[in-house]
């Protein structure tokens, strides 16, 4: 029985992810083209995922609810900046049966269409209002290129709608759904994210403003880890969707969606990752803590017994008949955060071994102070992953004051490059065409010191440009 063998990272970072995602056994291939099957490891880390933020959701009021699968052509029309946006990548169905369709239907991109042709029949006054709703399901883009987690035509998601009576209610929405997904993945996927808005050409199709998530990957590129739009009204409008306000006046509602994906995963893994496999954040971890006897002995199942009967994280006992060194090697492809070694050698001094997946660093343990030395080392080690990543991610931001100065680092150096910008597509097309550099954010909060270092007019925002996955 032999693992995957894995690419080192340095050397080929694509084939390193690849390996990676097949060692771990998170996703396998199928026969259908440019879909892949999520294997039971990969789909328990997304189940945590979906576990974790949809309590987030709840605690805030949203509920969940399902959509259709497909979408009549004249409904995806109603919105014509929205249905622009999203036409090279719809799939459309034309034929039900053997019987081909009076009207062709997509399979849903996204769902804002659908949600707003529901909300006009359940919206009537401001009593209706909010409406926060959020769906977990899957959709199809037709992507040419995929890659496993990262594109793929089929894509599990999340997706949250809501309405509202005001303008501040919803930009309000808007800010809050991002900073609930910012939170979460500094906190619980360890990965140190950098929030902003995206430019007017990069934004959402059919929204006033998209708010992004962007992550750095361990090579230095970019990968956009969820968005937060705010739409105003024009969806609102275009169903026609009014309700009576306090003064018994017709009004028209604002509106929001905000999603993710399991490209948080692949996220994880190109953050986290090392040579031995995946290296999980304990928060996110399925399985937080496997332990693997050393020897057929007595002494070492009532060990495990004594260990396991007070332990309150999830646990599992690779007791299988392979070789120890080859379920040490296997705990470590998967990245379950802590494994334990209970051989009949360290019981002698009344110790077992605990092992990091983070560092591999081996730590010697009283039995006794197993379960305490546990939960601290879990802690220990969420921020330490944080930290590591943070402290790289810092290393590959760079500031540019001029274009020249501009180009040299986006041809010598992985990573961001902050600038200031003028706000016109021009100079972020110049940027793209000169150097496969796109925008990621607009930072808001902070002040512009300088002129734009493309065309050296009045700068209107600092922006973070980087390649993309």
């Amino acid at each position: 029985m032999k693992l995957t063998k894995i690419t080192p990272r340095d050397e080929d970072f694509a084939k390193w992810y690849t390996d990676v995602c097949m060692a771990a056994n998170l996703v396998s291939y199928s026969n259908i083209k440019g879909s892949m099957i999520i294997c039971p490891n990969g789909y328990a880390i997304w189940e945590e995922i979906q576990k974790i933020m949809d309590a987030e959701f709840k605690k805030l009021g949203h509920q969940n609810v399902q959509m259709p699968l497909f979408i009549p052509e004249s409904l995806l029309n109603v919105e014509k900046d929205h249905v622009k946006g999203f036409a090279p990548e719809v799939a459309w169905v034309t034929h039900g049966g053997e019987e081909e369709l009076e009207e062709k239907m997509c399979v849903r991109p996204t769902s804002e269409v659908l949600f707003c042709d529901y909300y006009k029949n359940v919206i009537k006054s401001y009593r209706d209002l909010p409406k926060l709703y959020n769906q977990w399901c899957t959709i199809v883009r037709w992507e040419k290129t995929t890659r496993p987690f990262l594109r793929s035509r089929e894509i599990l998601w999340q997706e949250g709608h809501t309405m509202h009576e005001t303008e501040e209610e919803a930009l309000n929405e808007t800010l809050q759904m991002l900073h609930v997904y910012e939170d979460f993945q500094r906190n619980v996927l360890a990965l140190p994210v950098i929030v902003g808005l995206k430019t007017e050409k990069e934004k959402f199709a059919g929204a006033v403003k998209t708010y992004t998530i962007e992550a750095m990957m361990y090579d230095g590129v970019a990968l956009q880890n969820g968005t937060s739009h705010y739409f105003g009204q024009d969806f609102a409008k275009a169903f026609n969707i009014t309700f009576l306000d306090r003064n018994n006046n017709l009004q028209t509602p604002y509106q929001t969606s905000w999603g993710t994906t399991t490209r948080m995963i692949g996220a994880i893994i190109m953050t986290h990752g090392d040579d031995h496999g995946l290296v999980l954040p304990p928060k996110i971890a399925p399985t937080k803590v496997i332990i693997i006897p050393i020897g057929d002995d007595e002494k070492v199942t009532k060990t495990i017994n004594e260990i396991t009967k007070d332990l309150d994280v999830t646990y599992e006992i690779d007791d299988s008949n392979k070789s120890p060194g080859f379920k040490f090697a296997e705990a470590e492809v998967k990245g379950i955060p802590i494994r334990i070694e209970v051989g009949l050698r360290d019981l002698e001094n009344d110790e077992v071994t605990l092992v990091r997946r983070d560092t591999l660093e081996k730590i010697k343990v009283k039995t006794s102070e197993v379960k305490n030395k546990i939960t601290e080392l879990l802690d220990t080690i969420q921020k330490d992953m944080y930290n590591r990543a943070l402290n790289r991610r810092n290393s590959m931001l760079y500031e540019a004051h001029d274009y020249e100065e501009f180009k040299t680092i986006a041809k010598e150096k992985p990573g961001f490059i902050k600038i200031n910008w003028c706000g016109s597509e021009e100079c972020e097309n110049k940027i793209k065409d000169d150097t496969g550099l796109k925008s990621r954010c607009i930072l808001e909060e902070e002040t512009p010191d300088g002129n734009c270092v493309v065309c050296n007019k009045k700068a209107a925002h600092k922006i973070y440009f980087g390649k993309q996955y």
